[in-house]
């Protein structure tokens, strides 16, 4: 999954600026679209000369910003996973296109009906770039409420039914856009312990794939089955059900809410250190997860966070514009979600997070793994005598367990030895490993700065 990366707020161009949210669009009727885009109807005979200028123009701009969203959405993927400063100036432009994108298509809606013939699945496919885009700027900042400007938007396609026409159309590719629309706002939903909505989408979600399995005969059957089955095991894992007097369900959370931070014990000392960095990795054999996202990972972070706003609220208060103050700054831990990482690339995003770890600041390492173990005695007893934890490798994997293909005598080139972390000791460090083998990081000592 897209690993987050920086704290600070948004560019003017991204969503500090408000891009129009679902509710603002129009509710007026629509007249019945044509069959015809402008180029089609342009090149039949004598055509072009019954297409006002205004009209051609309004076509022309309205291709020019879906290209250009597209072009940028799909750079997203270039852009570097680790880092704090790379990738915002590129999420500010692409916020930006959409927001004019999304205005533009509400406001010539119904010259983009008559010329274009503009579809509302294609409103829903713009309204779930844009949820997507709030989602993985989540991810990059570990501020929860751009959760809620996700759900904004997936919901709104919801309820608008933008992609209701998708299975009258013979075209498998556009009932998988749809798959994928619920896929992500399940998580979204997820994340935002909104329970009751997700039992609704995998109901949903199941009635839309096997319509889909049935109408086509894909070879992506298997994968979409193996979804849901994710997805309701994840469910069932998860939440932990607490019965209020009259018998109902509270469904908790691992957040911190501005109401229930802990009360600091007698003779603690505030501001010395703070979390600013947080490296949360799942690399455990046949673990409940959903899209990326083992049932630790889960609960890991939103230990971490803080529960989420309504950020129009914000942004709205009075004199906020006018201000030159920032609003108060919320102190989530920036985070990079790893799952299944090689050994190189847990490597990376731990060098990354240690170089830009800002002063008096501790960095969290989460490692749910499976453990390995010392093949044999060692004469030494150093920290890569121990074993670790395995981090992911391409090896075949049989009934969960990895097929050692070299002598055994040889240390395990996968593993994550408690050596490879002294490096990073070097700036104060916590460690959390919830793994069989849990007992060989307790060699690594206290000297060097290290919480276990």
């Amino acid at each position: 999954m897209v690993r987050g990366a920086a704290r600070q707020r948004l560019p003017r161009s991204g969503p500090a600026s408000r891009a129009p949210g679902p509710a603002e669009e129009p509710r007026r009727k629509r007249k019945p679209r044509t069959e015809f885009a402008l180029k089609e109807i342009m090149s039949s005979g004598g055509a072009e000369d019954d297409i006002p200028q205004a009209e051609r123009k309004t076509v022309t701009d309205f291709c020019y910003l879906l290209d250009k969203s597209k072009q940028l959405f799909n750079g997203l993927r270039d852009l570097p996973q680790y880092g704090q400063k790379q990738w915002q100036s590129y999420f500010g432009r692409t916020f930006d296109v959409y927001t004019k994108l999304w205005k533009f298509q509400q406001q010539h809606r119904q010259v983009l009906d008559n010329r274009y013939g503009l579809k509302r699945w294609q409103i829903g496919e713009i309204a779930s770039k844009i949820g997507q885009l709030y989602y993985h700027y989540y991810l990059r900042t570990s501020e929860t409420s751009y959760l809620n400007e996700a759900f904004s938007f997936y919901s709104a396609i919801r309820q608008r039914s933008y992609y209701s026409q998708v299975n009258k159309e013979d075209r498998p590719e556009l009932v998988v856009k749809k798959l994928r629309y619920y896929a992500r706002f399940i998580v979204v939903c997820l994340l935002l312990n909104k329970m009751d909505v997700v039992k609704d989408l995998v109901k949903e979600l199941s009635d839309e794939i096997e319509d889909y399995t049935h109408r086509f005969n894909t070879e992506d059957q298997v994968e979409w089955n193996l979804v849901l089955q994710e997805v309701a095991a994840f469910i069932e894992a998860d939440p932990v059900m607490v019965l209020n007097d009259d018998n109902t369900i509270v469904i908790t959370s691992n957040r911190l809410s501005e109401t229930g931070a802990p009360l600091l014990e007698q003779g603690m000392i505030v501001g010395q250190l703070a979390l600013a960095d947080a490296l949360i990795i799942g690399n455990c054999n046949n673990q409940v997860k959903f899209s990326e996202l083992t049932i630790d990972m889960f609960r890991m972070l939103q230990a971490l966070e803080r529960e989420p706003m309504n950020l129009a609220s914000q942004m709205n208060k009075p004199g906020m514009q006018e201000s030159t103050e920032k609003p108060a700054r919320r102190e989530n831990p920036h985070k990079y979600l790893l799952y299944k990482p090689t050994f190189s690339q847990l490597y990376t995003f731990l060098a990354a997070s240690f170089k830009e770890l800002p002063a008096n600041s501790v960095l969290l390492i989460y490692l749910s793994a499976t453990g390995v173990f010392p093949s044999g005695r060692s004469d030494s007893e150093g920290p890569y005598d121990f074993g670790g934890v395995l981090t992911n490798s391409n090896r075949d994997v049989i009934n969960g367990d990895a097929i050692h293909k070299r002598n055994q005598s040889y240390k395990e080139m996968h593993c994550l030895h408690p050596g490879d972390l002294y490096p990073f000791t070097r700036k104060p460090l916590f460690i959390i490993v919830d793994s069989s083998n849990s007992v060989a990081y307790k060699v690594v000592h206290a000297s060097q700065d290290l919480t276990l």
